[in-house]
Protein backbone atom coordinates (compact mmCIF):
# COMPACT_ATOMS: atom_id res chain seq x y z
CA UNK A 1 0.00 0.00 0.00
CA UNK A 2 2.85 2.39 0.82
CA UNK A 3 4.17 1.94 -2.72
CA UNK A 4 0.87 3.12 -4.21
CA UNK A 5 0.79 6.13 -1.87
CA UNK A 6 4.34 7.05 -2.89
CA UNK A 7 3.51 6.77 -6.60
CA UNK A 8 0.39 8.93 -6.09
CA UNK A 9 2.31 11.65 -4.24
CA UNK A 10 5.08 11.76 -6.83
CA UNK A 11 2.61 12.11 -9.70
CA UNK A 12 0.69 14.78 -7.79
CA UNK A 13 3.87 16.74 -7.07
CA UNK A 14 4.78 16.71 -10.78
CA UNK A 15 1.29 17.98 -11.63
CA UNK A 16 1.69 20.84 -9.13
CA UNK A 17 5.01 21.91 -10.62
CA UNK A 18 3.56 21.85 -14.14
CA UNK A 19 0.57 23.91 -13.07
CA UNK A 20 2.68 26.45 -11.16
CA UNK A 21 3.70 28.15 -14.39
CA UNK A 22 0.07 28.42 -15.47
CA UNK A 23 -1.02 29.99 -12.17
CA UNK A 24 2.00 32.26 -11.74
CA UNK A 25 0.68 34.95 -14.14
CA UNK A 26 -2.19 35.71 -11.74
CA UNK A 27 0.26 36.62 -8.97
CA UNK A 28 2.28 39.19 -11.00
CA UNK A 29 2.47 42.80 -9.73
CA UNK A 30 0.58 44.03 -12.77
CA UNK A 31 1.10 45.06 -16.37
CA UNK A 32 4.26 46.99 -17.32
CA UNK A 33 2.20 50.10 -18.25
CA UNK A 34 1.24 50.55 -14.60
CA UNK A 35 4.79 51.65 -13.82
CA UNK A 36 4.57 54.30 -16.55
CA UNK A 37 1.34 55.64 -15.01
CA UNK A 38 3.03 56.13 -11.65
CA UNK A 39 5.86 57.98 -13.30
CA UNK A 40 3.50 60.28 -15.21
CA UNK A 41 1.49 61.10 -12.07
CA UNK A 42 4.68 62.03 -10.28
CA UNK A 43 5.62 64.26 -13.19
CA UNK A 44 2.21 66.08 -12.92
CA UNK A 45 2.83 66.67 -9.24
CA UNK A 46 6.31 67.97 -10.01
CA UNK A 47 4.87 70.44 -12.59
CA UNK A 48 2.46 71.81 -9.97
CA UNK A 49 5.32 72.29 -7.50
CA UNK A 50 7.51 74.06 -10.06
CA UNK A 51 4.59 76.35 -11.01
CA UNK A 52 3.99 77.21 -7.33
CA UNK A 53 7.67 78.10 -6.85
CA UNK A 54 7.65 80.20 -10.02
CA UNK A 55 10.22 78.01 -11.77
CA UNK A 56 8.17 77.74 -14.95
CA UNK A 57 5.57 79.97 -16.56
CA UNK A 58 1.86 79.15 -16.42
CA UNK A 59 1.64 78.62 -20.21
CA UNK A 60 4.54 76.21 -20.14
CA UNK A 61 2.98 74.39 -17.22
CA UNK A 62 -0.30 73.93 -19.14
CA UNK A 63 1.55 72.64 -22.19
CA UNK A 64 3.49 70.11 -20.08
CA UNK A 65 0.30 68.99 -18.30
CA UNK A 66 -1.37 68.41 -21.66
CA UNK A 67 1.51 66.27 -22.92
CA UNK A 68 1.70 64.23 -19.69
CA UNK A 69 -2.10 63.73 -19.72
CA UNK A 70 -1.86 62.41 -23.29
CA UNK A 71 0.79 59.95 -22.18
CA UNK A 72 -1.33 58.90 -19.20
CA UNK A 73 -4.25 58.10 -21.50
CA UNK A 74 -2.00 56.06 -23.80
CA UNK A 75 -0.50 54.15 -20.86
CA UNK A 76 -3.94 53.46 -19.40
CA UNK A 77 -5.12 52.01 -22.74
CA UNK A 78 -1.97 49.91 -22.94
CA UNK A 79 -2.47 48.64 -19.39
CA UNK A 80 -6.02 47.54 -20.14
CA UNK A 81 -4.85 45.65 -23.23
CA UNK A 82 -2.16 43.88 -21.24
CA UNK A 83 -4.65 42.96 -18.54
CA UNK A 84 -6.94 41.33 -21.10
CA UNK A 85 -4.10 39.26 -22.63
CA UNK A 86 -2.30 38.40 -19.39
CA UNK A 87 -3.55 34.81 -19.44
CA UNK A 88 -6.60 32.60 -19.31
CA UNK A 89 -9.19 33.06 -16.61
CA UNK A 90 -8.46 31.47 -13.26
CA UNK A 91 -11.31 28.92 -13.70
CA UNK A 92 -9.81 27.62 -16.92
CA UNK A 93 -6.40 27.39 -15.27
CA UNK A 94 -7.82 25.38 -12.37
CA UNK A 95 -9.63 23.01 -14.76
CA UNK A 96 -6.39 22.54 -16.73
CA UNK A 97 -4.56 21.73 -13.49
CA UNK A 98 -7.14 19.11 -12.57
CA UNK A 99 -6.87 17.52 -16.03
CA UNK A 100 -3.06 17.41 -15.83
CA UNK A 101 -3.20 15.86 -12.37
CA UNK A 102 -5.74 13.26 -13.50
CA UNK A 103 -3.69 12.32 -16.56
CA UNK A 104 -0.43 12.03 -14.63
CA UNK A 105 -1.82 10.20 -11.61
CA UNK A 106 -4.38 8.04 -13.41
CA UNK A 107 -2.13 7.37 -16.40
CA UNK A 108 0.82 6.44 -14.20
CA UNK A 109 -1.25 4.02 -12.14
CA UNK A 110 -2.82 2.48 -15.25
CA UNK A 111 0.56 2.02 -16.91
CA UNK A 112 1.98 0.35 -13.81
CA UNK A 113 -0.98 -2.01 -13.60
CA UNK A 114 -0.33 -2.96 -17.23
CA UNK A 115 3.45 -3.31 -17.10
CA UNK A 116 4.20 -3.84 -13.44
CA UNK A 117 3.14 -6.38 -10.86
CA UNK A 118 0.53 -4.67 -8.72
CA UNK A 119 0.27 -6.12 -5.25
CA UNK A 120 3.27 -8.38 -5.75
CA UNK A 121 5.66 -8.56 -2.78
CA UNK A 122 9.34 -7.71 -2.99
CA UNK A 123 11.29 -10.50 -4.69
CA UNK A 124 15.02 -10.42 -3.96
CA UNK A 125 17.28 -12.68 -5.98
CA UNK A 126 17.55 -15.25 -3.20
CA UNK A 127 13.76 -15.64 -3.09
CA UNK A 128 13.56 -15.97 -6.88
CA UNK A 129 16.19 -18.71 -6.86
CA UNK A 130 14.32 -20.48 -4.09
CA UNK A 131 11.05 -20.28 -6.04
CA UNK A 132 12.77 -21.62 -9.17
CA UNK A 133 14.12 -24.61 -7.24
CA UNK A 134 10.69 -25.26 -5.74
CA UNK A 135 9.07 -25.05 -9.18
CA UNK A 136 11.61 -27.48 -10.60
CA UNK A 137 11.18 -29.94 -7.72
CA UNK A 138 7.36 -29.90 -7.72
CA UNK A 139 6.50 -29.63 -11.39
CA UNK A 140 4.11 -32.16 -13.02
CA UNK A 141 5.31 -35.62 -13.96
CA UNK A 142 5.39 -37.01 -17.48
CA UNK A 143 2.02 -38.73 -17.07
CA UNK A 144 0.37 -35.60 -15.63
CA UNK A 145 1.81 -33.45 -18.39
CA UNK A 146 0.55 -35.77 -21.10
CA UNK A 147 -2.91 -35.60 -19.54
CA UNK A 148 -2.88 -31.80 -19.60
CA UNK A 149 -1.31 -31.42 -23.06
CA UNK A 150 -3.38 -30.91 -26.17
CA UNK A 151 -3.62 -34.26 -27.98
CA UNK A 152 -1.26 -34.47 -30.91
CA UNK A 153 -2.97 -34.92 -34.25
CA UNK A 154 -0.96 -37.62 -36.02
CA UNK A 155 -0.40 -36.96 -39.73
CA UNK A 156 -2.23 -39.26 -42.16
CA UNK A 157 -0.04 -42.18 -43.22
CA UNK A 158 0.21 -43.76 -46.60
CA UNK A 159 -1.53 -47.11 -46.69
CA UNK A 160 1.67 -49.01 -47.48
CA UNK A 161 3.60 -47.32 -44.66
CA UNK A 162 0.79 -47.91 -42.18
CA UNK A 163 0.70 -51.58 -43.17
CA UNK A 164 4.45 -51.90 -42.58
CA UNK A 165 4.16 -50.10 -39.25
CA UNK A 166 1.40 -52.45 -38.07
CA UNK A 167 3.47 -55.43 -39.14
CA UNK A 168 6.45 -54.03 -37.21
CA UNK A 169 4.30 -53.61 -34.10
CA UNK A 170 3.14 -57.22 -34.33
CA UNK A 171 6.69 -58.47 -34.80
CA UNK A 172 8.03 -56.49 -31.84
CA UNK A 173 5.13 -57.65 -29.67
CA UNK A 174 6.08 -61.25 -30.43
CA UNK A 175 9.79 -60.54 -29.81
CA UNK A 176 9.98 -57.87 -27.10
CA UNK A 177 13.70 -58.49 -26.50
CA UNK A 178 14.71 -57.79 -30.10
CA UNK A 179 16.90 -54.68 -29.84
CA UNK A 180 16.83 -53.86 -33.54
CA UNK A 181 13.06 -54.26 -33.69
CA UNK A 182 12.53 -51.96 -30.70
CA UNK A 183 14.88 -49.40 -32.24
CA UNK A 184 12.96 -49.39 -35.51
CA UNK A 185 9.64 -49.25 -33.68
CA UNK A 186 10.74 -46.21 -31.65
CA UNK A 187 11.84 -44.39 -34.80
CA UNK A 188 8.76 -45.14 -36.84
CA UNK A 189 6.25 -44.53 -34.04
CA UNK A 190 7.83 -41.09 -33.60
CA UNK A 191 7.74 -40.44 -37.35
CA UNK A 192 4.05 -41.34 -37.33
CA UNK A 193 3.36 -38.86 -34.50
CA UNK A 194 2.80 -41.54 -31.83
CA UNK A 195 5.28 -40.00 -29.41
CA UNK A 196 4.14 -41.91 -26.33
CA UNK A 197 4.53 -45.25 -28.11
CA UNK A 198 7.85 -43.97 -29.44
CA UNK A 199 9.40 -43.19 -26.06
CA UNK A 200 8.04 -46.41 -24.58
CA UNK A 201 9.85 -48.36 -27.30
CA UNK A 202 12.95 -46.19 -26.80
CA UNK A 203 12.86 -46.93 -23.07
CA UNK A 204 12.89 -50.62 -23.96
CA UNK A 205 15.85 -50.00 -26.30
CA UNK A 206 17.83 -48.46 -23.45
CA UNK A 207 16.92 -51.30 -21.11
CA UNK A 208 18.05 -53.91 -23.65
CA UNK A 209 21.27 -51.99 -24.37
CA UNK A 210 22.16 -51.75 -20.68
CA UNK A 211 25.45 -50.02 -19.96
CA UNK A 212 26.25 -49.81 -23.66
CA UNK A 213 23.35 -47.46 -24.42
CA UNK A 214 24.85 -44.34 -26.08
CA UNK A 215 24.14 -40.74 -25.18
CA UNK A 216 22.03 -40.35 -28.31
CA UNK A 217 19.63 -43.06 -27.09
CA UNK A 218 18.88 -41.10 -23.91
CA UNK A 219 18.60 -37.84 -25.84
CA UNK A 220 16.11 -39.41 -28.26
CA UNK A 221 14.12 -40.80 -25.34
CA UNK A 222 13.91 -37.34 -23.75
CA UNK A 223 12.90 -35.73 -27.05
CA UNK A 224 10.07 -38.23 -27.55
CA UNK A 225 8.84 -37.56 -23.99
CA UNK A 226 8.95 -33.80 -24.56
CA UNK A 227 7.01 -34.11 -27.81
CA UNK A 228 4.43 -36.33 -26.11
CA UNK A 229 3.99 -33.67 -23.38
CA UNK A 230 3.48 -30.83 -25.85
CA UNK A 231 6.96 -29.32 -25.44
CA UNK A 232 7.09 -29.63 -21.66
CA UNK A 233 10.27 -31.06 -20.10
CA UNK A 234 9.12 -33.39 -17.32
CA UNK A 235 11.31 -34.71 -14.46
CA UNK A 236 11.53 -38.03 -16.31
CA UNK A 237 12.73 -36.28 -19.47
CA UNK A 238 15.19 -34.27 -17.37
CA UNK A 239 16.68 -37.50 -15.99
CA UNK A 240 17.14 -38.83 -19.53
CA UNK A 241 18.80 -35.57 -20.60
CA UNK A 242 21.09 -35.63 -17.59
CA UNK A 243 22.22 -39.16 -18.45
CA UNK A 244 22.81 -38.16 -22.08
CA UNK A 245 24.95 -35.19 -21.06
CA UNK A 246 26.90 -37.33 -18.60
CA UNK A 247 27.84 -39.63 -21.47
CA UNK A 248 28.42 -36.81 -24.00
CA UNK A 249 28.47 -33.22 -22.64
CA UNK A 250 28.71 -31.83 -26.19
CA UNK A 251 25.57 -33.50 -27.54
CA UNK A 252 23.68 -30.66 -29.20
CA UNK A 253 20.05 -31.90 -29.02
CA UNK A 254 20.40 -32.74 -25.32
CA UNK A 255 21.90 -29.33 -24.57
CA UNK A 256 19.04 -27.65 -26.43
CA UNK A 257 16.38 -29.42 -24.39
CA UNK A 258 18.37 -28.88 -21.18
CA UNK A 259 18.22 -25.15 -21.81
CA UNK A 260 14.51 -25.43 -22.50
CA UNK A 261 14.02 -27.18 -19.17
CA UNK A 262 15.91 -24.41 -17.33
CA UNK A 263 13.80 -21.73 -19.02
CA UNK A 264 10.58 -23.54 -18.03
CA UNK A 265 11.64 -23.79 -14.38
CA UNK A 266 12.39 -20.12 -13.79
CA UNK A 267 16.08 -19.98 -14.72
CA UNK A 268 16.26 -18.14 -18.05
CA UNK A 269 19.69 -16.82 -17.06
CA UNK A 270 21.18 -20.33 -16.95
CA UNK A 271 19.23 -21.40 -20.04
CA UNK A 272 20.63 -18.44 -21.99
CA UNK A 273 24.22 -19.35 -21.11
CA UNK A 274 23.64 -22.98 -22.10
CA UNK A 275 22.12 -22.02 -25.44
CA UNK A 276 24.84 -19.47 -26.27
CA UNK A 277 27.58 -22.04 -25.62
CA UNK A 278 25.63 -24.63 -27.61
CA UNK A 279 25.20 -22.32 -30.60
CA UNK A 280 28.91 -21.53 -30.71
CA UNK A 281 29.64 -25.24 -31.20
CA UNK A 282 26.65 -25.96 -33.47
CA UNK A 283 27.32 -27.49 -36.88
CA UNK A 284 25.81 -25.93 -39.97
CA UNK A 285 22.27 -27.08 -40.74
CA UNK A 286 21.50 -28.61 -37.33
CA UNK A 287 17.74 -28.38 -36.77
CA UNK A 288 18.10 -27.90 -33.02
CA UNK A 289 20.45 -24.96 -33.65
CA UNK A 290 17.79 -23.30 -35.81
CA UNK A 291 15.29 -23.81 -32.98
CA UNK A 292 17.65 -22.06 -30.55
CA UNK A 293 18.18 -19.12 -32.90
CA UNK A 294 14.42 -18.68 -33.23
CA UNK A 295 13.99 -18.36 -29.44
CA UNK A 296 17.23 -16.91 -28.08
CA UNK A 297 16.29 -13.23 -28.44
CA UNK A 298 13.20 -13.71 -26.30
CA UNK A 299 15.22 -15.76 -23.81
CA UNK A 300 17.88 -13.03 -23.62
CA UNK A 301 15.16 -10.48 -22.76
CA UNK A 302 13.81 -12.74 -20.00
CA UNK A 303 17.35 -13.25 -18.69
CA UNK A 304 17.97 -9.49 -18.57
CA UNK A 305 20.69 -9.61 -21.25
CA UNK A 306 20.69 -6.50 -23.45
CA UNK A 307 24.16 -6.78 -25.01
CA UNK A 308 23.71 -10.27 -26.42
CA UNK A 309 26.09 -11.36 -29.19
CA UNK A 310 24.65 -11.72 -32.66
CA UNK A 311 24.00 -15.44 -33.08
CA UNK A 312 21.18 -15.18 -35.60
CA UNK A 313 23.29 -16.27 -38.59
CA UNK A 314 24.26 -19.95 -38.81
CA UNK A 315 27.90 -20.77 -39.47
CA UNK A 316 28.99 -21.73 -42.93
CA UNK A 317 28.65 -25.39 -43.83
CA UNK A 318 31.83 -27.32 -43.08
CA UNK A 319 33.98 -28.35 -45.97
CA UNK A 320 37.59 -28.77 -47.00
CA UNK A 321 39.73 -25.65 -46.68
CA UNK A 322 42.14 -24.38 -49.30
CA UNK A 323 44.98 -25.98 -47.34
CA UNK A 324 43.16 -29.33 -47.45
CA UNK A 325 42.74 -29.02 -51.23
CA UNK A 326 46.43 -28.18 -51.72
CA UNK A 327 47.52 -31.06 -49.51
CA UNK A 328 45.20 -33.47 -51.33
CA UNK A 329 46.72 -32.56 -54.69
CA UNK A 330 50.14 -33.62 -53.43
CA UNK A 331 49.00 -37.05 -52.18
CA UNK A 332 49.16 -40.35 -53.99
CA UNK A 333 45.82 -41.83 -55.16
CA UNK A 334 45.83 -44.25 -52.21
CA UNK A 335 46.58 -41.49 -49.68
CA UNK A 336 43.97 -39.23 -51.27
CA UNK A 337 41.38 -42.02 -51.02
CA UNK A 338 42.25 -42.50 -47.35
CA UNK A 339 41.94 -38.77 -46.70
CA UNK A 340 38.50 -38.66 -48.34
CA UNK A 341 37.38 -41.68 -46.34
CA UNK A 342 38.45 -39.95 -43.12
CA UNK A 343 36.42 -36.85 -43.99
CA UNK A 344 33.42 -39.04 -44.83
CA UNK A 345 33.74 -40.89 -41.52
CA UNK A 346 33.85 -37.64 -39.56
CA UNK A 347 30.75 -36.38 -41.36
CA UNK A 348 28.97 -39.67 -40.70
CA UNK A 349 29.80 -39.55 -36.98
CA UNK A 350 28.59 -35.96 -36.66
CA UNK A 351 25.30 -36.64 -38.42
CA UNK A 352 24.73 -39.70 -36.26
CA UNK A 353 25.38 -37.83 -33.01
CA UNK A 354 24.11 -34.31 -33.70
CA UNK A 355 22.02 -34.49 -36.86
CA UNK A 356 22.34 -32.13 -39.79
CA UNK A 357 20.74 -30.61 -42.86
CA UNK A 358 19.34 -32.72 -45.73
CA UNK A 359 22.18 -31.44 -47.92
CA UNK A 360 24.73 -33.02 -45.58
CA UNK A 361 22.94 -36.38 -45.56
CA UNK A 362 22.77 -36.30 -49.36
CA UNK A 363 26.45 -35.42 -49.55
CA UNK A 364 27.34 -38.34 -47.29
CA UNK A 365 25.29 -40.82 -49.37
CA UNK A 366 26.88 -39.62 -52.62
CA UNK A 367 30.38 -39.76 -51.12
CA UNK A 368 29.89 -43.33 -49.89
CA UNK A 369 28.76 -44.28 -53.38
CA UNK A 370 31.94 -42.80 -54.86
CA UNK A 371 33.99 -44.79 -52.33
CA UNK A 372 32.16 -47.96 -53.34
CA UNK A 373 30.69 -48.51 -49.86
CA UNK A 374 27.24 -49.38 -51.24
CA UNK A 375 25.90 -51.19 -48.17
CA UNK A 376 26.77 -48.33 -45.86
CA UNK A 377 25.31 -45.80 -48.32
CA UNK A 378 22.04 -47.78 -48.39
CA UNK A 379 21.93 -47.84 -44.60
CA UNK A 380 22.48 -44.08 -44.40
CA UNK A 381 19.81 -43.56 -47.07
CA UNK A 382 17.24 -45.56 -45.09
CA UNK A 383 18.04 -43.59 -41.94
CA UNK A 384 17.73 -40.29 -43.80
CA UNK A 385 14.39 -41.31 -45.34
CA UNK A 386 13.03 -42.06 -41.86
CA UNK A 387 14.45 -38.85 -40.42
CA UNK A 388 13.00 -36.57 -43.12
CA UNK A 389 9.72 -38.40 -43.69
CA UNK A 390 7.13 -35.86 -44.82
CA UNK A 391 9.71 -33.31 -45.99
CA UNK A 392 9.35 -33.53 -49.78
CA UNK A 393 12.26 -31.23 -50.57
CA UNK A 394 14.61 -33.19 -48.31
CA UNK A 395 13.40 -36.51 -49.72
CA UNK A 396 14.12 -35.31 -53.25
CA UNK A 397 17.70 -34.49 -52.24
CA UNK A 398 18.10 -37.94 -50.67
CA UNK A 399 16.67 -39.67 -53.76
CA UNK A 400 19.00 -37.70 -56.07
CA UNK A 401 22.03 -38.61 -53.97
CA UNK A 402 20.92 -42.25 -53.87
CA UNK A 403 20.66 -42.33 -57.65
CA UNK A 404 24.13 -40.80 -57.89
CA UNK A 405 25.44 -43.49 -55.54
CA UNK A 406 23.73 -46.22 -57.54
CA UNK A 407 21.33 -47.31 -54.79
CA UNK A 408 18.09 -45.73 -56.02
CA UNK A 409 14.97 -47.52 -54.84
Amino acid sequence: MSFWVLIFLIALLIAVFLSYTMLRSHRDDGPTAAYDLRVYREQLASVDRDLARGVIAKADAERVRTEISRRILAADAQMRGESQSAGPPRLITIIAFLIIAAVLVGGGLAMYRQLGAAGFPDMPLSLRLEMAEELRANRPSQTEAEGMATPVQAPPLEESYETLLNRLRETVAERPDDLQGQTLLAQHETNAGNFKAGYEAQTRVIALSGETAPARAYSDQAEMMILAAGGYVSPEAENALRRALELDPSLGPARYYWGQMLAQTGRPDMAYRVWVDTLRDAPAGALWADAIRAQIDDLAFRAGVFNAPDLSSPPAAPGPSQEDMTAAAELTPEERQEMIRGMVDRLSERLASEGGAPEEWARLIAALGVLGDIDRAASIRDEALSLFAGNEEALQMIDAASAQAGIAQ
